[in-house]
């Protein structure tokens, strides 16, 4: 998905903002590669105590496939490629 999409434009069935880092998670990353590492295991811990995590693995499993969606421009190093890993290996 393209950068700059609104929320009411993108016609998503299901919006999971929570399942988003933490805003002290996101800004202490702030993108910065050398991070990445500690950045995975604190986010998944984040992401085991989130009930709304249950809810994802719910919808994913009825419904085998699922949009994820970020607002990084860095393709490699954002949630969504922790999620899809995550998502995989269920």
């Amino acid at each position: 998905m393209a950068r700059g999409i609104k929320k009411d434009t993108a016609h998503v069935d299901t919006w999971m903002k929570d399942v988003a880092p933490s805003t002290t998670l996101r800004k202490w990353f702030n993108h910065e590669p050398e991070k990445w590492q500690t950045f995975i295991s604190k986010y998944q811990h984040e992401l085991k105590e989130l009930a709304v995590f249950d809810e994802l693995v719910a919808l994913i499993r009825k419904h085998k496939s699922v949009t994820l969606l970020y607002g990084a421009k860095d393709d490699l190093h954002n949630q969504a490629v922790v999620l899809k890993k995550i998502i995989d290996s269920l």
